[in-house]
């Protein structure tokens, strides 16, 4: 095993082409404290993947991010390892995960999309800068020279017209393909579902049958989503109840999912109360 510090994209790529299969770490940092202007990988980083994958089809990507980068080179590599912000053991957890000794089994907690012009919000909307009519906001018992330095800046507004179209549900009540869905996640091995029936009560389940179809020990999240009626003016599909189920090879289990009657109601103002919206006939 040989590193690369990847400044010199084209030394990475010559140690890629000799090599049987190359890792690339790419890192997008954020905080609660700042904006990200863009979902690219700063730092000429799709441009070192781009070079490695090139030289190398048997590349793997390792993101460290906090939340949904682009990846236009998504066609020419291997795979992709989404590993978020993963602490001080996270090398050996990514280790276990790429030498095969864990399958992995998580879920995307949001969508990644193929292009910022599919975002509800694609311009990114900086603070003003500070000035007599924007001032900077004083924190309660601190000098305003303190919210300076935190980076705080003017209020401001920003209008947020989506409504109920919050996170997945925007891609899909607009319809719009995405590079990764909420809730994708693969594994190891490969799963197969069948037997799916509805019991209605107050509180709804779902059976089915979840088999595990491939040749080695897994897990999976088994994910029930549900349409409203029309008349409840929700988009089209919303997460309601999960599970995760351990199966062996070759393994079946009946799995039930209970769906409370809240996770099928909408807020009406009007009573101040959640409520189910009756189907049209």
């Amino acid at each position: 095993m040989q590193f690369d510090a990847g400044t010199d994209p084209a030394a990475a790529a010559a140690l890629a082409k000799k090599s049987q299969v190359a890792i690339v770490f790419a890192t997008q940092h954020a905080s609660e404290g700042m904006d990200l202007e863009n979902l690219s990988l700063p730092d000429n980083q799709d441009a070192l993947i781009e070079a490695v994958a090139a030289a190398n089809p048997h590349t793997i990507v390792v993101v460290e991010s906090g939340g949904a980068v682009l990846m236009p080179w998504i066609d020419k590599v291997a795979g992709v390892v989404e590993a978020w912000y993963p602490g001080i053991r996270g090398s050996q957890a990514i280790a276990n995960l790429l030498f095969g000794d864990v399958n992995p089994s998580g879920k995307l907690p949001l969508t990644f999309p193929k292009s910022e012009a599919d975002l509800p919000h694609p311009m990114h909307l900086a603070p003003p800068k500070p000035d007599a009519d924007h001032p900077v906001p004083k924190l309660a018992g601190a000098p305003g020279i303190i919210g300076m330095a935190m980076g705080i800046g003017p209020f401001f507004d920003v209008n947020y017209d989506e409504g109920l179209k919050v996170g997945y549900k925007w891609y899909d009540a607009e319809k719009k393909p995405v590079l990764f869905p909420f809730g994708f996640g693969m594994s190891y091995t490969s799963f197969g579902y069948s037997g799916l029936s509805v019991t209605p009560g107050e509180s709804t389940t779902v059976s089915f049958t979840l088999k595990n179809t491939g040749k080695r020990a897994g897990m999976d999240t088994a994910e029930v989503y549900a349409s409203l009626p029309d008349a409840a003016g929700e988009p089209p599909n919303r997460l309601v109840g999960w599970t995760k189920v351990e199966l062996a090879p070759g393994e079946s289990k009946q799995v039930s999912v209970a769906v409370s009657r809240e996770m099928l109601s909408v807020f009406d103002e009007a009573s101040d109360a959640w409520k189910l919206t009756p189907a049209s006939t």
